[in-house]
């Protein structure tokens, strides 16, 4: 199948300093390609992957899981790390809980995470009902397009195909499971009014990881899909200049707009 227009991966190469962005589960690097052409634009070499899946009709994203969408990003974490001296991961929604397993498993090889939203369990009745229900429902109606701001719209699938939503509850679980293992200084941003991802799901990261450098930043102006919402900007910004902290070679490298 066809990649939706707009939906298409992003990579840009750039200095020593590394970047992956990973989109949240039925989205497409869509939802981050301004913040991905943003760090792009500071002179870091940046890589927003297509998820296996996702981008073309919900029926394909059907015949996936987790292992597909994780073995994705784990291949270009190691592209990057070939080519850059520091690398960071970085995602929305379950691409934040992806992040969080390469910084979990790579250990030193990850220099930080950045997580926006970040999934950790899929909540409600709908969740213990997914092992039968995905064998008598194809799909449920879509979680795309969570966002205050007027105008602004996701690119993603309007239907949740409940094989993948399965494999997804899967993989929250083996994710919370990791995160005592993520020590890599940590940036978390969550909206405070998300009608896709719960609070709740930040609180038990945040008191769950090993990281000492750890920084929690609410955006009050945001629903869910922040990236593309009011608070984009400081994201934008907020996530440059973390990066900068820990790579100074970043400030010296591009332009030294908004860092």
């Amino acid at each position: 199948m066809p990649v939706l227009p707009g939906a298409e991966p992003y990579r840009h190469d750039g200095g020593e300093v590394g970047v992956l962005l990973c989109h949240g589960f039925t989205g497409s690097p869509q939802s981050l390609r301004p913040w991905a052409e943003y760090l792009a634009e500071r002179g870091l070499t940046v890589s927003l992957p297509l998820l296996p899946g996702h981008g073309t009709r919900w029926e394909d994203l059907q015949l996936t899981g987790w292992h597909d969408w994780y073995a994705e990003v784990d291949r270009e974490l190691r592209a990057l790390g070939d080519r850059c001296a520091q690398v960071f991961v970085a995602g929305l929604s379950m691409g934040g809980a992806l992040a969080l397993r390469l910084a979990a498993k790579h250990g030193e090889a990850v220099s930080g995470v950045v997580v926006v939203n970040p999934a950790n369990k899929v909540h409600g009745l709908s969740a213990y009902a997914l092992p039968v229900a995905r064998h008598l429902v194809r799909a449920t109606k879509g979680i795309t397009s969570d966002i205050a701001k007027e105008g602004s719209t996701e690119l993603g699938y309007d239907r949740v195909p409940l094989h993948a939503a399965h494999s997804l509850r899967s993989f929250f679980r083996v994710v919370d499971g990791e995160l005592p293992q993520v020590t890599q200084p940590l940036l978390l941003l969550h909206s405070p009014q998300d009608h896709v991802v719960p609070p709740a799901d930040s609180a038990r990261i945040l008191g769950r990881v090993s990281s000492t450098d750890v920084t929690e930043i609410v955006l009050e102006q945001s629903y869910h899909v922040a990236t593309l919402d009011h608070d984009a900007d400081r994201i934008h910004e907020e996530s440059h200049s973390f990066i900068g902290r820990l790579a100074p070679s970043v400030g010296k490298e591009g332009t030294s707009a908004g860092g």
